[in-house]
């Protein structure tokens, strides 16, 4: 299956990483590990996750405090944000037009 990241959720992550290896060096790489490995699960099962909207879909990331917001689309996992938890809970919504 397909994997597309949004532009900004894209944008987001890379920031949080810098965030994360400015904290403490190699936090940023094992942050960015969890995200591989959350993703490579949800591709292995898009419809494991509940709704949360719609199709929106939310797997919370072990370790870190945030969440992948992803759609699933017959040929494509789209993800739409990866928001840490004291963010807004709607901040996905407006990547679903782009």
């Amino acid at each position: 299956m397909l994997l597309i990241h949004h532009p900004n959720a894209e944008a987001y992550l890379i920031e949080d990483a810098q965030y994360y290896e400015r904290q403490m060096p190699t936090l940023g790489a094992q942050f960015l590990d969890a995200i591989d490995r959350a993703v490579a699960i949800i591709l292995s099962a898009p419809a494991r996750w509940r709704p949360i909207e719609a199709d929106v879909r939310r797997f919370p990331l072990p370790r870190f405090p945030f969440a992948i917001c992803y759609c699933t689309l017959p040929d494509h996992v789209r993800i739409l944000a990866v928001k840490h938890y004291s963010r807004h809970p709607d901040c996905w919504r407006s990547q679903l037009s782009n």
